[in-house]
């Protein structure tokens, strides 16, 4: 059949119903500028094997194309198509093996068909070039139905990774991704690609003039490289960009691989051992600070709640505070018999010292810790009962800490804290911090001799009323 002249309507449209009881069509370096209708025909059965458009203007393929059950090849190469329709192949296409789209502009179109309805109809095409097309991303169900693909060419675009399912092409033989823009395989085009390399022992795969990057990032890919049954078509030609902007060869992809993992493994070692004695030191830091001044930290606290609630009275003609009690009396409960029956007769009905006891004067509905606080704030002396049984009790051992930081730091170091031994203690049973109290300020024992009474009552009350 004679090319149509530059001149006919066929330059400028393509009405391919007229191609029917013919095996060949050449339309090859015509200016056609759209593919509409199929080659079809009333009077007989196509037998078209091969047809070229190559070379054209046929920028959109709308179809779809029929009665073409007998075509074997379709060359629509070097077209500027920038619209393909979902239509355009036709269930007729049942006999098609080789299609051949190379320099084109099909990445504008294939990465919107996500259900891969472009190639569906072509159950039984070997091979599929779509080179030099543009193609920066290709859906993953884009060739879903071809089952019996054995070449399949992409080289020459845009792509960054594999991501489009391959492991159902069992008869796969060659995959070209030459001159792309990948520099790493993800764990899911590697994991394609070894399930069909242990069927097929021949699948060979071209990874040549990519931007192969090969540092920690990319080691489990290097890795790959070293263990998959997938070829490597020239792979020795391969150039890898390494942490230092260096370009390596894969000559020795596993000594390559020892290498990066060496790398790896010490920035690692280094990154996790810094990070992790910094995260001790500052632990230890922190606990060991927290520990050292825990009292002054639990006094403030406690100090900054009894503020939020209650205002600082000041008296008329001096900056003195004003105190509710004389003296906030420390005791534990197994000592309670001697406080109330001895104490506050000797001292309060005898004496005329306000003091404050915590089964007396702390507020119901206030948490212990708040009321202690608050009676040692508002309270001139603190008075400590010590036995053996004030050592073993915790609220005890609070009061005293807390009457200890009260004086240090809203006392201007006044000796507020009067001991007071009612119990024969040994030194070696006593607290760090009570010892210090003892060898630095006075403290008075408790007198078993009614002589020794009357001076150790006088004492006690000399020592609250002082100030």
């Amino acid at each position: 059949m004679a090319n149509p002249s530059p001149s006919s309507p066929a330059n400028e449209y393509v009405d391919l119903f007229l191609f029917a009881c013919i095996e060949e069509v050449l339309v090859g370096d015509l200016f056609v500028a759209k593919i509409s209708s199929g080659f079809s025909s009333d009077s007989c059965t196509n037998e078209l094997k091969y047809v070229s458009l190559s070379d054209n203007v046929l920028h959109t393929w709308t179809g779809p194309i029929t009665n073409v059950k007998k075509l074997t090849v379709v060359d629509l190469s070097t077209n500027f198509c920038s619209n393909i329709s979902k239509k355009f192949f036709s269930p007729d296409f049942v006999s098609l093996k080789y299609l051949l789209l190379q320099n084109n502009l099909l990445g504008l179109v294939l990465p919107t068909d996500v259900q891969g309805e472009i190639f569906q109809n072509l159950y039984n095409v070997v091979y599929i070039n779509l080179s030099k097309n543009k193609i920066t991303n290709i859906p993953n169900l884009l060739f879903k139905k071809q089952y019996n693909l054995k070449r399949l060419d992409l080289s020459e675009n845009m792509i960054w990774d594999i991501n489009y399912k391959l492991s159902h092409m069992k008869n796969l033989m060659f995959l070209n991704l030459r001159n792309n823009r990948i520099s790493m395989l993800g764990e899911y085009a590697m994991t394609e690609l070894d399930s069909i390399a242990k069927m097929k022992k021949n699948l060979t795969i071209d990874l040549g003039g990519n931007n192969l990057v090969c540092n920690c990032e990319s080691l489990s890919f290097v890795k790959w490289i070293v263990n998959t049954p997938t070829n490597l078509h020239r792979r020795e030609e391969y150039e890898c960009k390494t942490s230092q902007n260096t370009i390596i060869l894969f000559r020795n992809p596993k000594e390559l691989y020892e290498t990066i993992l060496k790398e790896c493994m010490s920035y690692e070692g280094i990154i996790i051992g810094i990070t992790t004695g910094i995260l001790i030191f500052a632990f230890i830091l922190c606990g060991g600070i927290s520990y050292r001044y825990r009292w002054k930290l639990r006094y403030l606290y406690y100090m900054v709640n009894i503020k939020l609630h209650q205002s600082e009275y000041k008296s008329a003609n001096t900056d003195e505070r004003l105190y509710m009690y004389d003296a906030f009396v420390s005791y534990a409960n197994e000592d309670q018999a001697f406080v109330h029956n001895t104490l506050l007769r000797e001292l309060e009905r005898y004496g005329g010292i306000q003091l404050c006891l915590h089964k007396r004067n702390f507020l119901p509905g206030n948490d212990i810790a708040t009321n202690i606080t608050s009676a040692i704030h508002n309270s001139r002396k603190t008075t400590v009962i010590m036995s053996s049984n004030y050592l073993a009790s915790y609220w005890c051992m609070f009061e005293y800490n807390m009457a200890r930081m009260e004086s240090i730091y809203e006392s201007n170091c006044e000796n507020i804290l009067f001991l007071v031994f009612y119990d024969q203690i040994s030194a070696c049973n006593l607290p760090l911090q009570i010892i210090e109290l003892v060898h630095c300020q006075s403290y008075i024992e408790y007198p078993n001799d009614e002589y020794g009474d009357v001076v150790f009552w006088e004492q006690l009350k000399r020592a609250i009323k002082s100030y």
